[in-house]
This record gives C-alpha cells, sequence and structure tokens, in this order.
C-alpha cells in the first residue's frame, strides 16, 4: 500500500495491526524460552532459505534511492549484500542463545509480617519502532522484541519500503511455522507519512515508541506522539587525544571512529587533539583522512598546523555528518577538551585515548554521555559488539534506558507478593 488509500482505510487497516499486536503481547507474554527460541531459529533459517527475494526487493530500492538523488551516505545505509544477510542472521542466532529476561527475579526480600515480595522482569508490551534507510533494523528489532516477549509494529523508511515487507513477510511466515502468533511482528503498510502520523495516535495499543534516524524525524516523533517515546538522538561523537596519548594508537583509533562506518551514529564527529601534541599528531591524521576522502574542517590553530583545510564554524561543533566530513580543534587542556564535550556533545558516545590513568578517570567521571571509552573506537556502541546480541537502538535518555538496548532495556518489572492471609492493620 504506497500511498494509494485513503486516510480512513489506512487509519483501519493500521488500527489492526494495532489491535493484532496487543492480543499477540499477551501470548507473548506468558511463552517458554523454548517456544521463542523455535521462533527464532525459524527466523534465522527463513531469511537464509528468502535471501534472494530480499535481495531483489532491497535492489529496487537502492535503484530508486539512487533516482531520487539520496545522499551516498544513506544509500550506503540502505543497501543489503551477503554479508549484511549474514550478519542478520547472525544476530537473530545470537539473540536466540541470549538468557530470557523474562521472569527473571530482580530482588526478592520478606516482611516482618511475612509476606514475601519478588520483583520480577516482564515485557513491555506493544512496541512501536520508528526508523529510516538501514532494512537490517528489521530483523534486528524483531528478534528481540520476541525474545523480550514484546510484540512489535515496525515502520521503516519510505526509502526502504520493499526491502522492509519483504523480510517483514519472512519473519511472520516463521512465526506462523513456530505457532507463535503472527501479528507479534506488525508492519505499516504504506510508505506515507501519514502512516507514521496514525500510528502516534495509537496509544490505547501502543506502549512505547522507540525512533531510530535523524535528528528531525526524531524530534518530529517526540512532539507528535501520544505515546511515551524513548529517544535516540542525534550522535556528535568526540574522540580526545590527549597530551599523553600513544599517538600511533590515537590515529588508528581516530580513523576507525571517522571511517570504518561513517554513516553511523556511533562514528566519530569531531576529534579534539591537546596542543602539546597537535604539532606531531595533526599532519599525518590528517593526510591519512584525506587519503580517506574525508573533508576536514578545522578550528583556528588546526588550520594554522594543516593549512588549505576549510575553516570549521560553530555549527560545526553540533553537527552530525553521517559522512565522510570531520571538524577538528585544537584545545589547551582535557578540560577544555571535556567543557567542549559537555557544550557540543549529544551524550552518545565519546573517547579519550591516553596512558595517564588519571587522565582517564577524570574523563570517565565528567563526560556524562550512554558510552564512554578509554583507548577504544566509538564504534563499538553496539548492542552486538557488546554482546547483548542485538539493539533496539542507542537511547541517549536516561530514562527508561540508556545507551545500546538490548533484552533487558525492554522490560519493565513488577512486583509480585505472596502472602498467607495478611491484613493491614
Amino acid at each position: 500500500m504506497r500511498n494509494s488509500a485513503s486516510p480512513s482505510s489506512l487509519y483501519r487497516a493500521i488500527l489492526r495491526v494495532a489491535q493484532e499486536a496487543r492480543a499477540a503481547a499477551r501470548t507473548l507474554a506468558a511463552a517458554s524460552t523454548e517456544q521463542k527460541q523455535a521462533a527464532l531459529r525459524a527466523m534465522a533459517a527463513g531469511l537464509q532459505d528468502a535471501s534472494g527475494e530480499m535481495l531483489a526487493a532491497n535492489r529496487k530500492d537502492v535503484k530508486q534511492a539512487r533516482a531520487e538523488g539520496l545522499s551516498p551516505a544513506l544509500i550506503e545505509r540502505l543497501t543489503l549484500n551477503e554479508q549484511r544477510l549474514s550478519e542478520m542472521i547472525a544476530s537473530i542466532t545470537a539473540v536466540a542463545q541470549l538468557p530470557d529476561p523474562v521472569g527473571e527475579v530482580v530482588r526478592r526480600w520478606r516482611r516482618p509480617n511475612g509476606l514475601q515480595i519478588r520483583k520480577v522482569r516482564v515485557p513491555l508490551g506493544v512496541i512501536g519502532i520508528i526508523y529510516e534507510s538501514r532494512p537490517n533494523v528489521t530483523s534486528e528489532c524483531a528478534s528481540l522484541c520476541l525474545k523480550s516477549g514484546n510484540a512489535v509494529i515496525l515502520r521503516g523508511g519510505a526509502e526502504s519500503f520493499r526491502s522492509n515487507r519483504a523480510i517483514g513477510d519472512v519473519l511472520r511466515d516463521a512465526l506462523d511455522s513456530s505457532g507463535l502468533p503472527r501479528g507479534a511482528i506488525g508492519t505499516i503498510p504504506t510508505a506515507d507519512r501519514l502512516g507514521v502520523d496514525l500510528m502516534l495516535r495509537l496509544d490505547a495499543y501502543i506502549d512505547v515508541i522507540i525512533p531510530r534516524g535523524g535528528e528531525a524525524l526524531i524530534r518530529k516523533i517526540a512532539a507528535a506522539s501520544r505515546i511515551p517515546v524513548i529517544k535516540h538522538a542525534k550522535g556528535v561523537c568526540h574522540v580526545y587525544v590527549d597530551d599523553a596519548a600513544n599517538l600511533e594508537m590515537a590515529r588508528r583509533i581516530a580513523f576507525n571512529a571517522k571511517c570504518q562506518r561513517p554513516a553511523t551514529c556511533n562514528a566519530m564527529e569531531t576529534l579534539l587533539v591537546h596542543e602539546r601534541v597537535a604539532k606531531t599528531f595533526l599532519p599525518r591524521m590528517v593526510r591519512t583522512l584525506q587519503e580517506a576522502q574525508v573533508e576536514i574542517r578545522g578550528d583556528q590553530q588546526t588550520r594554522a598546523i594543516v593549512p588549505g583545510i576549510k575553516a570549521a564554524t560553530e555549527r560545526d561543533w553540533v553537527t552530525e555528518y553521517l559522512d565522510l566530513i570531520l571538524s577538528i580543534r585544537v584545545v589547551r587542556s582535557l578540560e577544555e577538551a571535556i567543557d567542549h564535550i559537555g557544550r557540543y556533545g549529544s551524550a552518545h558516545s565519546d573517547a579519550i585515548v591516553t596512558n595517564d590513568r588519571a587522565h582517564a578517570q577524570r574523563f570517565v567521571q565528567a563526560v556524562d554521555s550512554a558510552a564512554v571509552y578509554v583507548n577504544a573506537s566509538t564504534r563499538f556502541t553496539d548492542g552486538f559488539q557488546f554482546g547483548l546480541g542485538a539493539e533496539i537502538g542507542i537511547s541517549t535518555d536516561r530514562l527508561h534506558a540508556r545507551g545500546p538496548m538490548g533484552l533487558e532495556e525492554l522490560t519493565t518489572y513488577k512486583y509480585v507478593v505472596y502472602g498467607d492471609g495478611q491484613l493491614r492493620q
């Protein structure tokens, strides 16, 4: 259904998806670990068996994206290939092998009156996920929601509509074969933006919305939604090269953080360098980045050390490029680097490269981001890399979850109280 249905018929279609998800959530909440694992194995096998159909659907999306003039970075995020399909399958398999969080007793205690109280993990219910470009998000989010006992409603970007629909069909067929309700994995049946607006009104059926995408998308959803939103804000990530850094290590980390996959939210957007090492570090670092086609934008000191690069503006310090563009600033101290991150950062992922333990500890304590690194690339902020199997998103909120959202972050809790006739006096 692509922009062809009337608003009323589209609303009915989306409402039906939400109602089926709500009914499925009740079944999933009581499903055994074995049932969920069987469904996940069927999902992984289904993706393998239907790889040709999914890649064909993706080629159509990519062709249309190129015809519409989408940026190379967005097309890169959109594109599926055999390797990424294998990663999708491996991610589902990894989620299947993770411990089931549902029913875990987080804490238990006994009151003086004999009441036995347990704090127990339970699913959130129905999760709505709105995302852009990357079709692998469809399978990652579906697998995590299923394992944590949640139904999910997926709404991918218009540019990946065919790919997401093909993946969703495979995953729902796997649910059929494993005996779990097909409605546990729902997709919004239109690429029209109206589909998002209608979805955000269904607070009677959807318990939480998790948006994944650019800053404009997330702000729009947070403003329009009647449903609580866990925000994945932009990733203005920093690497700070300390005066006590191993400069060769710093070069490798900075290059990886910027160039390994620049269109992701955990890629470095600003490089901060201590003035004591800047003259030694920056010429070779900039040359290496430029050889990789990175556009450099520097502050006055950076441009004095490496002539011929573009001047950075105030706007550059707050920009998530998601592209081969990098801003560089020379700072006078660790504290100035921390202040810069606090002022311009997005509380996503930030790193220090240093051999000074005291400097590392100060950075870790003072930088209030979801992930803080010492001597490692920011590109590791990822559910799979953290051993969580996959992630539903990377939250930069403080409530209800922060950082890569794995299985535990897709649960809440309830109190279960056992008594033998106690009455409150």
